[in-house]
C-alpha cells in the first residue's frame, strides 16, 4: 500500500505547484537500498583492509578495527549528505524508487540543508527502527520526519513519464528582442523555475498571468537595465535567452572534451 499525499505549494512570486510527497511505504523500501549499498561499502572496506595489513602483522586487527569504525562512521553520517548534495536530492536508493529531496518551496535541495536533515536522523531513529520519525511523518501531511522539518524539506515523488515541453513562444523572439539583452544574463535557479512555473501554468486567465509578470517583470528588468514593455513577454523571452544559452554552454563543454 503506497501511502503518498499531494502538496501544493507557493513560490514567492505566489505560482502555486503540485508535488506529490512520498509516503513512508516508499520511503522504507529506498532506505532498505541504501542500507544494501552502504553495507556492501563496508564489505568492500573490510575486503581491502584485510588484503592491504595482512595476517601475519602484529597490529593487523588494530587497523582493521580502526579502518572498519572510520568507515563505518564515514557511511553512517557522510553518506546520505554527500549523495543528496551532489545528485540533486537523491541517493541509489531514492534514484531507484524515483524520489528526491527537494525544499518545501519546491526549490532544490542546497548543501546546508542535506547536512541539517541527516543531522537529525539519529533522533528520527529513536527509541528503535526509527519510531520518533514515523510518529512525525504521520502527523504531516507532507510526511516530514523530524530532520526534514528542521531543514525545511520534504521528499517528493518524481513522475519521468510527465516530461514538459519546451516553452514555445508565439510569435518567436526576433533577433532584435533577444540581442536587446544584456551578453551574459545570470538567473539563479529558484527565480529560473519560478518564471517557468509561471510560463507553463495553463489554468490563468490572461488578466491573472499578467497579474502575477508585473511582480517579477519589473524586478528583473531593473536588474539587467532593461525596458520591460509587455511583462509576460519578457519573462517568456528571458527564458529562452537564458536556457538557450545554457544549452549553448552545455554544448560547447562536450566539444571542448572531444
Amino acid at each position: 500500500m503506497q501511502l503518498d499525499n499531494t502538496v501544493e505549494v507557493e513560490t514567492p512570486e505566489h505560482v502555486r505547484f503540485r508535488f506529490h510527497a512520498a509516503g513512508p511505504t516508499r520511503r522504507a523500501w529506498a532506505y532498505l537500498i541504501d542500507l544494501l549499498v552502504r553495507a556492501g561499502i563496508l564489505l568492500v572496506v573490510e575486503i581491502v583492509l584485510a588484503l592491504g595489513t595482512g595476517h601475519h602483522l602484529r597490529s593487523a586487527k588494530a587497523v582493521m578495527g580502526g579502518g572498519t569504525l572510520l568507515a563505518l562512521f564515514l557511511v553512517e553520517w557522510v553518506y546520505y549528505v554527500a549523495f543528496e548534495a551532489a545528485w540533486n536530492g537523491t541517493t541509489p536508493g531514492k534514484r531507484a524508487l524515483r524520489l528526491r529531496v527537494v525544499k518545501a518551496g519546491g526549490y532544490p535541495l542546497s548543501f546546508m540543508d542535506a547536512v541539517l536533515r541527516n543531522l537529525l536522523r539519529t533522533a528520527d531513529f529513536l527509541p528503535v527502527g526509527y519510531l520518533l520519525g514515523l510518529v512525525s511523518m504521520t502527523w504531516d501531511g507532507r510526511f516530514a520526519r523530524l530532520g526534514d522539518r528542521a531543514a525545511g524539506t520534504m521528499v517528493v515523488i518524481e513522475d519521468p513519464v510527465r516530461v514538459a515541453p519546451p516553452i514555445v513562444l508565439d510569435p518567436p523572439p526576433s533577433l532584435a528582442e533577444i540581442e536587446a539583452f544584456p551578453p551574459h544574463v545570470v538567473l539563479p535557479l529558484p527565480e529560473r523555475e519560478a518564471i517557468e512555473l509561471l510560463l507553463r501554468r495553463r489554468d490563468l486567465s490572461h488578466a491573472r498571468r499578467l497579474e502575477l509578470a508585473e511582480m517579477i517583470a519589473p524586478t528583473l528588468g531593473a536588474r539587467l537595465g532593461m525596458k520591460t514593455g509587455d511583462p509576460v513577454r519578457f519573462l517568456a523571452v528571458l527564458h529562452q535567452v537564458v536556457v538557450g544559452a545554457a544549452v549553448a554552454g552545455q554544448v560547447s563543454r562536450k566539444g571542448a572534451r572531444r
